[in-house]
């Protein structure tokens, strides 16, 4: 975001006697440019509005309304109120801030460290297995349906041949 100090006001009329030397102090600002980042991820960091760009934790937006609420029955005094308020908010920010410059770094470090073994388990140890999988799974299926054609299917259909020569018969006596 750029701040005020570097935008230009510049007035459009139709007098002709203004300074040609005037006009162009007004139009080249003295001061020099704002800094430029070297990369994107370096401003996001900056910008407030983009550190949840995603809505991952819209959930948390925590306001004094939504914890404490007085009826119209039972009302305090209005400075107890607003007073209250005041000392809500500044002590969710103030306990956050100060429990995140605690935390933050090293949760943030364990954070990577897991993410980092989970990346390598997956693409050093699952991946290949799934891979031996798929490789050795047509041969074992073809091995699985051979036995049980020989094995268990010759003893379902005996079964069956035997529960075919049964007959139930309902009666209401």
């Amino acid at each position: 975001m750029m701040s005020d100090e570097y935008l230009v006001e510049c007035k459009i009329s139709d007098d002709d006697d203004s300074d040609d030397e005037e006009y162009v102090q007004k139009i080249q600002p003295s001061l020099t440019p704002p800094p430029q980042f070297s990369s994107i991820s370096q401003a996001s960091f900056t910008n407030a509005e983009t550190r949840d760009p995603y809505g991952v934790n819209s959930h948390l937006k925590v306001e004094f309304s939504d914890v404490l609420a007085e009826p119209a029955s039972t009302r305090s005094y209005d400075r107890v109120w607003v007073y209250s308020g005041i000392g809500f908010e500044s002590a969710r920010i103030w306990s956050y801030r100060c429990l995140t410059a605690v935390c933050a770094i090293p949760v943030s470090c364990l954070s990577g460290c897991l993410f980092a073994l989970l990346a390598c388990l997956h693409i050093w140890c699952v991946m290949p297995c799934i891979q031996v999988c798929h490789t050795c799974l047509p041969c074992v299926r073809s091995l699985w349906l051979s036995l049980v054609n020989i094995f268990i299917m010759p003893l379902c259909e005996s079964a069956a041949r035997c529960c075919s020569g049964v007959y139930v018969l309902l009666s209401k006596e």
